[in-house]
Parts: C-alpha cells; sequence; structure tokens
C-alpha cells in the first residue's frame, strides 16, 4: 500500500483500507451495522463517523491496531490504543510468561519477534542455531531476518535456502501487504537484496518443494555436522488493546523428523 499525505482525513484513509481490502461499500455496511449510504458520506467528508462507529469500521476491515490510532487522529479522537515497551513494569507479567513459553518448549527452538522481526526474546534452542555466528548478528537484540538471510548469518547452513527464503519474502510481502511501515518495507528491501550464499542445496522432492511428511515446508539446516529438520508455527496475541503487542509473533519450530528429536533431546538430556 502507498503511504497517504499526512494530515489526510479520515474518510479517504478509510476508503482506501476498504479498497485495498477488496469490499465494496455495501458489504462493509452491512458488516458494520450501517448502509452504504452513510459508508459514502464518510469517505468523501460529508459526514463524521462516531468513535465506536470508527473503531467498527475498522475492525470490519481488519485495520492493525497502530492504523486504528492513525484513524482516531484524523477524525479528531484521541488514540485509544497505548504503545508500551516490552521492557515496562507495566509489562512484567507478560513478560514473565513469554519466558516461560519458550522455556517450556526447550530444547526445540522458539523467539518472540516484534513487527519488524526484531528479537525481543528467544531460547536456548535458538542459541545453539546460532552458535558460530558473527557477533553482531548473534547478538541480541538482533533482527531475525537479517539473522536467517544474512550471507554471514544462518543462510549458508540452511540446506534448502533458496525455498526458504521465498518463504519468509512472501511471508514479508504479505505483512506489507496488512500494515502501512515504512521500516519493515525498508528492511524487506534490504533482505531481498542479500545476495545467494554457495550452499548444498538440497534437490526439491519430485522436482517440487520440499515438505515436511508432505504438510508443511520445512527448514532444514545444518548444526554440528548434521542436518536438522523443523517446520514453524506462529502465534499472536489474541484482541490486542496494545501496539507492542498486537505487533508481537512467537514463532516456534517444531521437529519434523525422528533424527532431529533425538538429536535435541540427547543434547538436553547432556546438558
Amino acid at each position: 500500500m502507498t503511504a497517504l499525505a499526512p494530515g489526510m482525513g479520515v474518510g479517504p484513509l478509510l476508503r482506501d483500507w476498504r479498497r485495498q481490502r477488496r469490499i465494496s461499500q455495501l458489504d462493509l455496511a452491512l458488516r458494520a451495522d450501517s448502509s452504504a449510504r452513510h459508508i459514502s458520506f464518510v469517505e468523501t467528508g460529508r459526514a463524521r463517523p462516531s468513535e465506536e462507529m470508527l473503531l467498527r469500521l475498522a475492525e470490519h476491515l481488519d485495520v492493525p491496531v497502530r492504523e486504528r490510532n492513525s484513524l482516531l487522529l484524523a477524525a479528531g479522537y484521541a488514540p485509544r490504543y497505548t504503545q508500551t515497551a516490552l521492557d515496562d513494569p507495566a509489562m512484567g507479567a507478560l513478560r514473565e510468561g513469554l519466558e516461560q513459553l519458550l522455556r517450556g518448549y526447550e530444547p526445540y527452538p522458539a523467539l518472540v519477534v516484534d513487527g519488524t522481526y526484531t528479537v525481543m526474546a528467544a531460547n536456548s534452542g535458538i542459541a545453539m542455531l546460532m552458535e558460530g555466528l558473527p557477533e553482531k548478528l548473534r547478538t541480541l537484540p538482533g533482527n531475525a531476518m537479517r539473522i536467517t538471510l544474512h550471507p554471514e548469518g544462518l543462510a549458508p547452513r540452511i540446506r534448502n535456502l533458496r525455498e526458504w527464503r521465498g518463504h519468509l519474502l512472501d511471508q514479508m510481502e504479505r505483512q506489507l501487504a496488512l500494515t502501512r511501515s515504512p521500516a519493515l518495507r525498508e528492511l524487506y528491501d534490504e533482505v531481498a537484496g542479500y545476495p545467494l550464499p554457495d550452499s548444498p542445496e538440497e534437490p526439491a522432492a519430485d522436482g517440487g518443494p520440499a515438505v515436511a511428511g508432505g504438510l508443511a515446508l520445512p527448514l532444514r539446516i545444518e548444526h554440528d555436522g548434521r542436518v536438522l529438520s523443523f517446520v514453524s508455527s506462529i502465534s499472536t496475541f489474541n484482541t490486542p488493546m496494545d501496539v507492542t503487542v498486537a505487533e508481537l509473533a512467537i514463532e516456534t519450530f517444531l521437529p519434523a523428523d525422528p533424527a532431529t528429536v533425538a538429536y535435541l533431546t540427547s543434547r538436553e538430556r547432556m546438558g
């Protein structure tokens, strides 16, 4: 989505979100218990939506929490959603819960990232995968995309790098389609421009993408002379009321084969 001019009224902002979501004025009106006429008046500036209606429209348009504050400001209302730093004392319970979750997932890798993939927390499984990386990449907080795709990062160790790189870039493109984040766009342009390092690329099974049990694309990565295989999942918080919380994501890596399970379990027993 292209950035809109500063100071643009709430009507054009809403129209832009609606068009991006490919929803007609009538469809949006039906979802938000309004009328197509009222939606049209709001978008053209002939009517000012109430705060409640604006938030209802934003909900049905799946507008990110950060951008909902922008809509409220454009309409002359105060921001509704706070943005609290993760190290703020008010976030103590949340931080503790995240740390317990990451520890509980060990010995398998897991990490927490923000909306631009800055690593906010990681467990020992992630530290294991990062062993031997240059300090500039290994020291946290780093950036998960840079750590993974940088030629001096994990990229040379990833046996299915072209497939995994394509998966990550597609993931970022989908995220960019939902947000107006110059920082994320800058990161995407940076990592997409990294040269592909020389690495032993595994041929895809049957000429198609390698899959774990036919279910998901695995991350196949070398560690200490072995090839470990993982499938990843990403979790976010339900109905967040804070911008920071809304943009946090927890990524966990589940072993995709018995050999990976055995290796990680043996390492854990050895301490």
